[in-house]
């Protein structure tokens, strides 16, 4: 697991034009890095154009942008020369899913690094330095090792693709131009990789700016909800506060009520006591006249019954 850490390192660490791991490593404005040497060189042949561009992704700049070693990255190189030093040869053969050097022979081929789109062959370091030394292979044009080169060979013509149609808009290659697309709106690949990249670059920052917008959207849409939820915990609380403070002032109500009630039964219950005593007190005496009243008609005693039933 180690030793497949390591690999994954070289080929991230890895200079494009060089191929080698990075020395004295420099970081351009579209984000890739370079040896010092290796991008100043590049970039030294496009003085007299006054526009230069990225080796690996084409993004042009103007002026020349000023490089500055990338401090950290060359720590992270320094540490993977180390552990590469101590790390096996064998390191280098292809392994499952790597792209196989196509000049290597045997049956254990090396770790190819480029692949030609000229050429259409995949090499190993080894196997590469012709590209680098020979004149007439320094114009090819050199990728990350692909198992996909034969999408750049047509398959009509078995050439290589280097031509772009508008009318059709595909890739063909120079006998399809004078065949099957005579007359057509054509353009070399590489221009057409200039304006899409360009027209890539609108797109992309048209894209960023939606995605800032929609972010400020969110945002605020976040805040709202937050801001709606304290406006509904507020109105909960208040909504507490209010019906407490109703439900005690009913409860005060409602004891004052009773209390009201409980003396208006007082002071009617007095009253009526009073109305009973007196009427009892009545009863009792019309009942003691009438007794006497009841004793006098028997009485044979007449002048005893005329003096007593005078009336006043």
């Amino acid at each position: 697991m180690a030793q497949q850490g390591i690999l994954l390192d070289q080929d991230q660490f890895c200079c494009s034009v060089c191929l080698d791991l990075l020395k004295e490593p420099v970081t351009i404005p579209c984000g890739h890095s370079y040896c010092r040497s290796c991008i100043e060189g590049c970039w030294d042949q496009d003085d007299l154009k006054g526009i230069y561009s990225c080796p690996q992704c084409r993004q042009t700049f103007t002026p020349r942008p000023a490089l500055r070693k990338n401090n950290m990255l060359a720590e992270v190189v320094e540490k993977l020369k180390t552990g590469l030093q101590a790390a096996p040869p064998d390191l280098c053969y292809a392994g499952p899913g790597d792209v196989a050097c196509d000049f290597c022979t045997g049956t254990r081929k090396q770790k190819a690094l480029m692949s030609c789109l000229v050429c259409l062959v995949s090499s190993c370091k080894t196997h590469l330095q012709p590209h680098y030394s020979v004149p007439a292979l320094k114009k090819h044009k050199l990728v990350k090792a692909s198992t996909q080169l034969q999408e750049n060979i047509c398959s009509r013509h078995d050439e290589l693709l280097k031509i772009y149609c508008h009318t059709d808009q595909n890739c063909i290659c120079y006998l399809c131009m004078v065949d099957d697309h005579k007359g057509h709106d054509t353009v070399s690949a590489a221009a057409e990789r200039t304006e899409k990249q360009s027209q890539l670059g609108m797109s992309q920052q048209n894209f960023q700016q939606r995605i800032q917008e929609r972010e400020k959207e969110l945002k605020e849409l976040q805040q709202n909800v937050e801001s709606l939820k304290h406006s509904a915990q507020a109105a909960v609380e208040d909504s507490d506060r209010i019906f407490t403070e109703l439900i005690h002032s009913i409860e005060r109500r409602c004891s004052e009520v009773k209390e009201l009630i409980r003396d208006q039964e007082k002071a009617q219950v007095s009253q009526a006591d009073g109305l009973l005593e007196q009427l009892e007190q009545e009863i009792a005496e019309l009942r003691r006249r009438n007794a006497e009243m009841e004793q006098l008609s028997h009485t044979e005693d007449h002048i005893h019954f005329l003096q007593e039933t005078k009336l006043p």
